[in-house]
């Protein structure tokens, strides 16, 4: 079978797949069977020749063939929804519209801020909006299901991926790392915490790798962790209920009962939010939306400059 028989539905599974990063959550997304996304997409790897996804224990990773094959699926489907769009007599995409995907700490404070500004001085740009882990913001980005997309980023600062082209990023904002105590905590009355009070404590941190997401690192022990919870606000709200501590990027906004404070005697644990884009010309309502965040980030930063 030749590549120019792909499809269409082959072309949509294996889009789905690239963005959602396993078969699994392909298939919920589209309402498959694993068994039949596993199909379309051998199918697909037959007629181009070669194989697209490389199968791991985490999930599914692009190719070389994949991510040129990715590049020209996107292109296709995208056509393709145009098409049916005009054909059944519906508006077609808004040239003024922006896709932005954003993790869950941007927001909280920059989102909201940013949008409420360009709804303002352009109200003509429409931006649809999905919040996501950094992993899965990127590839959406990759999927061309994003235009633009906040993502975090921590020491040593790498690339969001290794694919190529490599994407556009620009550092919109870096905090240092803080931990969060409820208000009535014996360490809350202190203006900083030393690392070794934190040992020992119990914590509130998000699903996966509680060193990633809630516990500060470098503690030396297995952390104890009382509660799980993926919103940022709702750990907060679990702090100031006394339930635990987490981690917080230099908290801006925390909920009545919390104390953050800066931790001392170990290393800096520095925490970067990335404005990431696919490369290429930057249509105009993105880069309005972009002047429209880091006009946020300058806003916010004098807003909390010290006094005197």
């Amino acid at each position: 079978m030749a590549f120019t028989d792909a499809s269409l539905v082959a072309l949509r599974v294996f889009r789905e797949a690239a963005e959602r990063g396993t078969l699994t959550a392909a298939a919920t997304a589209l309402g498959y069977t694993q068994s039949a996304v596993s199909r379309q997409i051998a199918a697909l790897e037959r007629a181009a020749g070669s194989p697209l996804l490389e199968r791991r224990h985490d999930g599914v990773r692009l190719t070389a063939a994949g991510r040129l094959v990715l590049r020209h699926a996107a292109l296709v489907v995208d056509q393709v929804d145009a098409a049916a769009r005009e054909l059944a007599g519906l508006p077609g995409e808004d040239e003024s519209k922006v896709r932005l995907g954003w993790f869950a700490t941007a927001g909280a404070w920059l989102v909201p801020q940013a949008l409420v500004s360009l709804g303002r001085t352009h109200p003509s740009i429409s931006v649809v909006t999905r919040e996501g882990s950094t992993p899965a913001l990127v590839r959406a980005l990759r999927a061309g299901t994003l235009d633009v997309a906040l993502i975090a980023s921590s020491p040593p600062f790498r690339a969001p991926d290794d694919e190529t082209p490599a994407l556009e990023t620009e550092v919109l904002v870096e905090r240092s790392l803080r931990v969060a105590f409820p208000a009535a905590h014996p360490l809350a009355r202190n203006d900083f915490v030393d690392l070794v009070e934190l040992r020992g404590q119990r914590w509130i941190a998000g699903p996966g790798d509680p060193l990633v997401m809630g516990v500060w690192p470098g503690l030396g022990e297995r952390p104890v962790v009382a509660h799980t919870a993926r919103d940022w606000l709702a750990k907060l709200q679990l702090v100031a209920a006394g339930l635990g501590i987490t981690t917080v990027p230099a908290a801006l906004v925390v909920p009545d009962g919390v104390r953050v404070l800066p931790v001392r005697d170990g290393p800096a644990e520095q925490r970067r939010i990335l404005l990431a884009r696919l490369p290429g010309p930057v249509p105009e309502p993105v880069a309005r939306l972009a002047g429209a965040l880091r006009a946020a980030v300058l806003e916010t930063e004098q807003r909390h400059q010290p006094i005197g």
